[in-house]
């Protein structure tokens, strides 16, 4: 096994040899050779090695096979993929091992390689020659963790330049990934980089916290006392850390609190309890709603008490409850249902949905929507 990851780890660029066009996506390593995406989106990978390869796997598509060509490498070619970002790796004698050729993100749970399937004319979330923001990790103690942690801060182009004040703009991650995921994986630099450069959206601070957190007899889940221990967090550290080191409007008109999947949850439970803190509360892919296993049918009042029976509190508090989903994530139907019965109750939400699945394609055009409508 440590001869066939070696071999792995010496992944040849080779020049596609065919007369097809292909892309070289933004996750390579290198800027030429394997992995790349052929027309129809998809994969072909390449590979030098001695070893016998027609039993790797590839995550992207388990039908797929490793075939060894006449000069000695192993070709295999996905299935068409839709357009955004796929973790992946390949799974050979039992073990799963990450693309040398790639780049690696945390995600799954861990960190792993992944590629970037462009979307033909979306190009929001691209680097383009307009003023860059900077991202800053910044490391802080928190007092509900015992222990140092990190956060990822957005600051628009303007910030080291200027004593003007900024809102900000929670962001959360989701599941098995971390602060990093909304830079790396979700660009969130460039869309904001791009919307304000645009005149569409202000200039804001984008503050990425890691949410995994929970405190002692909380446990997690979708529910206020699951989400206790990233209240704490956030109430307690994160937001007087941030008013203190960054210039900001330190008040509810230019808070807002959003986030993907479990942070969709967070931004959810603890949001709508603290519309005294928050005025834009964005919730994209939750499975607050139902759509998952560790999820039964949703009762907003009884989820959030007060939701439904004094609907105009929190329609009066909130400038924005914002929700979204991917058109192909099994939590549509559910979050539909959800939306369509909140309103009827008389709860103002403004909802959307886009092409995709429970990936950051998704959670891109989430965001690039949801920033568009915030600190008016």
């Amino acid at each position: 096994m440590r001869k066939i990851l070696l071999m792995l780890g010496a992944l040849c660029c080779f020049a596609y040899l065919g007369a097809q066009d292909f892309i070289v996506p933004q996750t390579n390593i290198n800027a030429k050779g394997y992995p790349h995406v052929l027309p129809d989106n998809s994969v072909e990978f390449r590979i030098r090695s001695n070893e016998d390869l027609s039993k790797m796997k590839v995550s992207l598509d388990p039908s797929c096979i490793f075939e060894r060509q006449t000069d000695g490498s192993w070709m295999a070619h996905t299935k068409p993929l839709v357009p955004g970002f796929h973790y992946y790796w390949f799974t050979l004698g039992g073990m799963d091992i990450s693309d040398p050729a790639s780049k690696c993100y945390f995600g799954c749970g861990r960190m792993t390689s992944a590629i970037d399937i462009p979307e033909a004319g979306c190009s929001f979330y691209d680097i383009k020659d307009v003023p860059h923001g900077k991202v800053s990790i910044v490391t802080y103690y928190s007092k509900v963790r015992k222990s140092y942690a990190t956060m990822y801060v957005y600051t628009p182009a303007n910030y080291d330049s200027s004593s003007k004040r900024f809102p900000v703009l929670y962001l959360q991650h989701g599941g098995g990934e971390d602060e990093s995921g909304w830079t790396h994986q979700g660009k969130t630099n460039y869309i904001l980089d791009n919307l304000i450069a645009e005149g569409k959206a202000k200039e804001m601070l984008v503050v990425m916290s890691n949410g995994n957190i929970t405190v002692p007899g909380a446990g997690f889940g979708y529910s206020i006392l699951g989400m206790k221990g990233f209240e704490e967090e956030l109430l307690e550290v994160i937001i007087p850390f941030v008013d203190q080191n960054f210039r900001t409007i330190p008040n509810k008109q230019h808070r807002a609190l959003s986030g993907l999947s479990m942070g969709g949850g967070q931004s959810f439970f603890v949001g709508l309890q603290h519309t005294d803190l928050f005025s834009y509360i964005g919730v994209f892919s939750t499975g607050v709603f139902g759509g998952i296993r560790e999820t039964k049918s949703f009762d907003a009042e009884a989820a959030m008490p007060g939701l439904i029976s004094q609907h105009d509190k929190y329609n009066k508090a909130l400038k924005l409850f914002y929700i979204s989903v991917g058109t192909d994530d099994p939590r549509l139907s559910s979050t539909q249902n959800a939306v369509s019965a909140m309103r009827k109750s008389g709860l103002a939400i403004t909802f959307n949905t886009f092409p995709g699945d429970h990936e950051w394609q998704v959670w891109r055009k989430s965001l690039h929507d949801f920033a568009q409508k915030l600190f008016d």
